[in-house]
């Protein structure tokens, strides 16, 4: 019989320690059902709903009230409807474990503590530290759980045992406001008579260096550690907390950085005793440091976690006697090394994604520019270093710093590496693949595979810009690639999560932060930091982000808890807008038009960062340019998708207000950046693809709008023009526009700036720049930036052909409707919305009878209808099931019965 699948709690596979104390669910219903009618929710705690008349595959819990601690499993049943009306009930569901952890600061009986340091060393130099507690049982527990964070990185052991898999635990959030907490069960680690807690604390994103300008102690200055075991036999609970009975000692970790990297000399490792090898302090006690136990708060996203492992493809020893490794993949994360070299022998690692022309590893392109002193750059980082002791079975990996890599040079290591002694390992939030994509051309599968590595080494806990560089969260990327991101991967989680760090980045004026999360302007040396904040395009990130997310999910609870940071961002841009005007533009007229209240020409803004063949990207020019013309582009467009999240949580009076401001924005940026004969007068392809993108010139003038475009695009010799805001819309804006044709030229070419010029030139992942490696094999800037991979989504929605229906949320109506081009003969896709699995695949085919046919089959799931769209045909409307289309590529209607459909 078949079953719902894919039960979620809080959008979340895994529910533990959920400090939500009435959690959404969530299911998927069965596989080849029609339309749910019903459905009914049982839990162990005693909860049923009945039987309830929904076709909704989500609910709240609303069983017994839910309190720290609180456990349950719940399963879910539906009742599902055919064609003809027939009801037939599916089996249970296997039960999914929800399970809450500490919701209230009383909870807590634990202090924090951590280390002294009467000297302490410099950012990328401070040991880690190890906090130790032995304690006695008598008798092995029932049930045990771990309750743990800190200021830093941690991880933790029960007698000798690491506790779970993930990984950079706490991981990255907004720490003056928030911090996660993790809970574990460990039950199985404990027994009777005596037990050893102990747990590694390195300095982390607490107060270790971090992002373009290295900073360093941004939250900061002193780590910390806090934990909670508690531990239960019968009735009886035992709990264990830190404290300053805890013992705090050295480790063999004697520098870790997330920038610079890690250092561990195995010859002091003191295995939670006092050290042997002379190099450590002595054993201490800890030191209790006051602490806020307000901002602890349970999951949201899933975890970090090692999810992939990479062989090396090949090692070369080199004339320096360097050894070089080559995985074949750039990624993000860490190598585990398993031939350390002889007894006090020390191995240094450099991590770089490119070679340079002496063949070892070469990291000058990943170095920042140093603000303090105009003309100078930093250090790149990513170095690693390791002593062996000869102990048997050492194993060095760097749990505790990152890297951004597709080579490792291995330095002062005599022994020759072997394949299996070096593995890398992929780091990256744990979430769930639920797109596809594949064509014809071995090209364009190849670009889709390397976006998706470039995406997959950007999401360690937060969306970064580029893992090795900067690691940090930029508002303007994920707001760019989130569409992309939703489609390929269940990203609900781990947005929701990153919002929660935006809003709590959010300035007293409204202002959204252009990094998430961030200590603030005030903690970075770098001048930039804080005047670039408040960007169009960036900041918009607030309204954007959610919006997508609730496209993917169809859960209007996303918006409603970005509701308010929305109308402040949106407050912000308004007071702008109508107080302010830019210099220029004053002293041409000393008093504004009518229309000029709704022009946001003042402030910083990014603009439309880094077009090809553009002028030198400057920031402080940038501080008083008129960037009008993008500023009040986004204006509109926000305030386009607030009126309609406004009617969507039920905010009727709001939603009007919204969309009279909307238009009124949307006719001054036609009055202002619109000459008489319908052109945009700032001429670029980016301004164009933002007019008819955002709707921000009336019907009349679209087609004139399309013209100027394409004759941009031409005469830049059939490339792109766009930079870092628009190239998204590009594309679409094409097709959508009667330019199909000249979007699949685009798509295609070859050299650069183009996508298929990385490709050509074997880019793994995608970069910052379009000539990140240039025509001399010279590397540039990151070669690891996902935000141009947000073409892949024309290949899902055009090629392939499976869009959302305009309105639908959810998945719960979508359009089929494939339009090939450059030569391609066939293209798949899938898609698993909240309803199931969308799948879609179409071919072309030359029958000796009817000549060239496309042939495209369809997947449908329970709850969703799909309107197909094929040429020369009309449009069918199709429910769940498996159908099968014939139709001419060409769209001749005047062949018989070339179209059909099967259930």
């Amino acid at each position: 019989m078949t079953v719902p699948t894919r039960l979620r709690a809080e959008h979340l596979p895994e529910a533990m320690g959920l400090t939500v104390s009435a959690p959404r669910l969530s299911w998927t219903p069965p596989a080849g059902s029609t339309t749910q009618a019903a459905y009914r929710i049982t839990a162990s705690n005693g909860w049923d709903t009945g039987r309830q008349e929904s076709a909704a595959c989500a609910a709240p819990y609303t069983g017994p009230a839910l309190d720290s601690r609180s456990r349950f499993e719940w399963r879910v049943r539906t009742w599902n409807t055919d064609e003809a009306g027939n009801e037939t009930p599916t089996g249970w569901s296997q039960p999914m474990p929800v399970e809450l952890g500490l919701l209230h600061a009383t909870d807590w009986t634990a202090q924090w503590i951590g280390a002294d340091e009467p000297a302490m060393a410099r950012a990328g130099e401070r040991p880690g530290y190890a906090f130790t507690k032995t304690f006695t049982l008598d008798a092995a527990p029932e049930k045990a759980r771990a309750y743990a964070t800190a200021h830093g990185i941690y991880e933790l052991f029960i007698n000798g045992r690491r506790v779970g898999d993930q990984q950079l635990t706490p991981g990255s959030t907004s720490y003056n406001t928030t911090l996660q907490v993790q809970a574990y069960d460990v039950t199985g680690l404990l027994r009777e008579g005596a037990n050893t807690i102990r747990a590694i604390l390195t300095d982390g994103w607490y107060r270790g260096s971090f992002g373009y300008t290295r900073d360093a102690d941004m939250y900061g200055t002193q780590t910390a550690f806090l934990a909670q075991l508690e531990v239960g036999s019968g009735t009886a609970t035992q709990v264990i907390g830190t404290d300053s009975s805890w013992l705090v000692s050295a480790t063999e970790i004697t520098g870790a950085d997330l920038m610079a990297g890690q250092r561990v000399d195995f010859r002091a490792h003191d295995a939670g005793s006092t050290p042997t090898g002379g190099k450590a302090p002595r054993v201490r006690a800890a030191v209790v440091r006051p602490g806020s136990f307000t901002q602890l708060a349970g999951p949201l996203a899933p975890p970090t976690r090692v999810t992939g492992e990479l062989v090396p493809v090949s090692i070369t020893r080199l004339p320096n006697g360097n050894q070089v490794v080559d995985f074949g993949q750039n990624l993000h994360g860490w190598i585990r090394l398993t031939q350390l070299g002889a007894p006090g022998e020390t191995v240094a690692l450099e991590y770089g994604e490119a070679l340079g022309p002496d063949g070892d590893v070469t990291r000058d392109h990943l170095r920042p520019h140093d603000f303090r002193s105009p003309g100078a750059f930093l250090a790149a980082g990513q170095v690693d270093t390791v002593a062996a002791s000869g102990a048997p079975g050492e194993v060095f990996e760097p749990r505790h710093t990152t890297h951004g890599f597709r080579y490792v040079s291995l330095q002062g290591l005599a022994a020759d590496l072997a394949p299996a002694d070096i593995t890398a390992c992929l780091v990256r939030t744990d979430m769930e693949r639920i797109g596809t994509f594949s064509c014809s051309d071995e090209r364009l599968n190849k670009l889709h595979g390397i976006v998706e590595w470039s995406f997959l080494g950007n999401t360690c806990d937060v969306p970064t810009d580029c893992p090795q560089r900067e690691k940090a969260g930029w508002t303007g990327d994920w707001q760019l690639f989130v569409p992309t991101a939703a489609y390929l991967y269940d990203v609900t989680g781990f947005t929701r999560k990153w919002l929660r760090d935006v809003r709590a980045d959010q300035w007293e004026d409204g202002v959204i932060a252009n990094i998430s999360p961030t200590p603030g302007p005030e903690a970075t040396s770098a001048e930039f930091m804080a005047f670039t904040n408040g960007s169009a395009g960036w900041g918009d990130a607030i309204v954007m982000v959610p919006w997508e997310a609730y496209l993917a999910t169809g859960d209007a609870a996303i918006l409603a808890e970005n509701w308010e940071a929305m109308k402040r961002w949106l407050g912000f841009v308004r007071t702008a807008a109508e107080t302010r005007r830019h210099a220029a533009r004053a002293a041409q007229a000393p008093f504004p038009a009518a229309h000029e209240k709704y022009l946001w020409d003042t402030g910083f803004h990014f603009g439309e960062w880094m077009e090809p063949d553009g002028p030198e990207p400057d920031l402080f020019a940038a501080r008083t340019a008129d960037n009008g013309i993008v500023a009040t582009a986004y204006y509109r467009h926000t305030t386009d998708l607030m009126a309609r999240i406004a009617s969507i949580l039920g905010l009727a009076g709001e939603a009007a207000a919204l969309a009279e401001l909307s238009a009124s924005i949307r006719d001054a940026w036609e009055t202002e950046y619109l000459d008489a004969a319908g052109h945009v007068t700032h001429a670029s392809q980016a301004n164009c693809v933002r007019a008819l993108a955002f709707h921000l010139v009336s019907p009349v003038h679209r087609t004139t709008v399309t013209a100027q475009l394409a004759e941009l695009i031409r005469g830049a010799g059939t490339h792109l023009g766009t930079g870092f805001l628009a190239t998204p819309y590009l594309l679409p804006v094409l097709a959508d526009n009667g330019e199909l044709d000249l979007a699949y030229e685009l798509l295609m070419q070859d050299s650069e700036p183009s996508w298929l010029a990385m490709v050509d030139r074997g880019a793994t992942t995608v970069w910052e720049l379009w000539n990140g490696i240039d025509g001399d094999g010279i590397p540039h800037q990151s070669l690891n930036h996902y935000s141009k991979g947000a073409v892949v989504s024309f290949l899902h929605r055009y090629t392939a052909g499976l869009r959302q229906a305009p309105g639908s949320a959810g998945w719960d109506r979508v359009v089929i409707e494939p339009r090939p081009g450059a030569g391609l003969t066939s293209a798949s896709t899938s898609h698993q919305g909240p309803h199931g699995l969308i799948e879609v695949h179409w071919a072309v085919s030359t029958d000796p009878a009817d000549g060239a046919v496309l042939t495209l089959t369809a997947t449908i799931p329970a709850g969703t209808t799909a309107e197909v769209l094929l040429p020369g045909r009309p449009a069918a409307v199709v429910g769940p099931g498996h159908h099968t289309f014939l139709a001419a590529p060409g769209g001749d209607s005047t062949q018989p019965e070339l179209m059909r459909s099967t259930l």
